[in-house]
């Protein structure tokens, strides 16, 4: 298997608006925001940042995304631990989860399917 690094970091927040300036402080530049408190921040080439405002009821996290060139490139001996297989995503991509050996989930991104 192999991964093509660091696809993106998605946070979620009590307050869009408050962490959006605060990355925008950093120098990041809103690339978009959406009419449901979220949006997504890039400072550079690097990895995108996409945040989410969610209920004080959940508390706050953070989750890096890994991106891979295509489901195929992840062979089914190379993931111990698959929580979600691929699905599609809103967003127009296919996303899985897995657990590391010391129980921390990790996304995989891939490109969605072709229309």
């Amino acid at each position: 298997m192999k991964t093509d690094g660091i696809e993106a970091v998605f946070l979620t927040t009590h307050n869009w608006g408050k962490t959006a300036k605060f990355f925008q402080a950093l120098g990041f530049t809103l690339e978009f925001e959406t009419d449901h408190h979220s949006g997504q921040l890039r400072n550079g080439d690097g990895p995108y940042l996409f945040i989410a405002e969610v209920p004080a009821s959940e508390p706050p996290d953070a989750q890096i995304v890994l991106k891979v060139p295509n489901e195929q490139a992840l062979t089914p001996e190379a993931i111990v631990d698959v929580v979600t297989p691929f699905e599609d995503t809103h967003w127009g991509t296919r996303e899985m989860t897995v657990r590391d050996p010391d129980g921390r989930i990790w996304r995989l991104q891939a490109p969605g399917k072709a229309a």
